[in-house]
C-alpha cells in the first residue's frame, strides 16, 4: 500500500499544524503565537514549521484566514437562512454569542484588533479587513430589517451595527468575569431591548 503522495502530504501536514496553531491562539492570543512555541506542540522541529510558514507573521496571517473563514461558515452561513429582517438579524448575534462560547469565551478575531490597534502593518491591515467586512455584513443584515419594515426607515444601520458589535464585545469581556453563560445572557437581553422581535408597531406603521 503506498502513502500519500509528497504534495498531498505536505497539505495535510500544514493544515494540521495550522490546527494547533488557532487552537493556541485562541487561548493565549495571536501575538503569544511563536514557531517555537508551535513546533513544540506538535512535535516538530523549528525548522519543520518554517518549512510551511516562512516566518511568525505568515504563521499569524494563516491563523487570521482560516478563522475569518470559520467564523463565515459557522455565523453567517446557517444565519442566511432565517427569514430576512430582524429574524435573520437576531440568528447572526446568537451564533455570534454561541461562537464565542464554543471558543472559550474568546473571539480571536475580537482579541486581535485589540492587540493590533496601534500596530501598523501587514497583520494590523488584515485584522481590520475581517473587521470592515464583518461590520458591513451586519449592515446588510440591518438594512434588510429597514426594507422589510422591521426597523423604522430613519434607522441608523451604522450606529446599528456599531452598538451590535459592542455588544458582542460586552460578552467576550464579561465571559472572563462572570462567565460565559452570565455574559451570554446578559447580552441577549441587551440584544432584546436594542432590537425587540418587532421594533415597528403596527400602529407605529399606521402613524397613529
Amino acid at each position: 500500500m503506498t502513502g500519500l503522495p509528497a504534495t498531498n502530504k505536505g497539505v495535510a501536514t500544514r493544515s494540521a499544524i495550522l490546527e494547533r496553531a488557532c487552537e493556541m491562539a485562541s487561548m493565549i492570543g495571536l501575538e503569544g503565537l511563536s514557531i517555537g512555541s508551535l513546533a513544540a506542540a506538535v512535535g516538530m522541529s523549528k525548522s519543520g514549521v518554517f518549512v510551511h510558514f516562512g516566518s511568525r507573521e505568515e504563521l499569524q496571517l494563516a491563523v487570521i484566514d482560516l478563522t475569518a473563514q470559520r467564523f463565515v461558515e459557522h455565523i453567517l452561513s446557517p444565519a442566511l437562512a432565517a427569514k430576512r429582517g430582524l429574524p435573520r438579524l437576531h440568528a447572526l448575534v446568537r451564533a455570534w454569542f454561541a461562537w464565542i462560547r464554543n471558543h472559550r469565551g474568546s473571539c480571536l478575531l475580537l482579541s486581535a484588533i485589540v492587540e493590533y490597534d496601534d500596530r501598523p502593518g501587514a497583520l494590523h491591515d488584515r485584522i481590520v479587513s475581517y473587521q470592515l467586512r464583518w461590520r458591513d455584513e451586519l449592515m446588510r443584515a440591518i438594512t434588510l430589517a429597514i426594507e422589510c419594515g422591521d426597523l423604522p426607515p430613519e434607522a441608523d444601520k451604522h450606529q446599528l451595527a456599531f452598538e451590535v458589535n459592542a455588544i458582542a464585545l460586552g460578552v467576550q469581556h464579561d465571559a472572563a468575569v462572570s462567565g460565559i453563560d452570565e455574559a451570554i445572557d446578559r447580552g441577549e437581553r441587551m440584544l432584546e431591548r436594542m432590537l425587540p422581535r418587532r421594533a415597528v408597531t403596527q400602529s407605529a406603521i399606521r402613524g397613529t
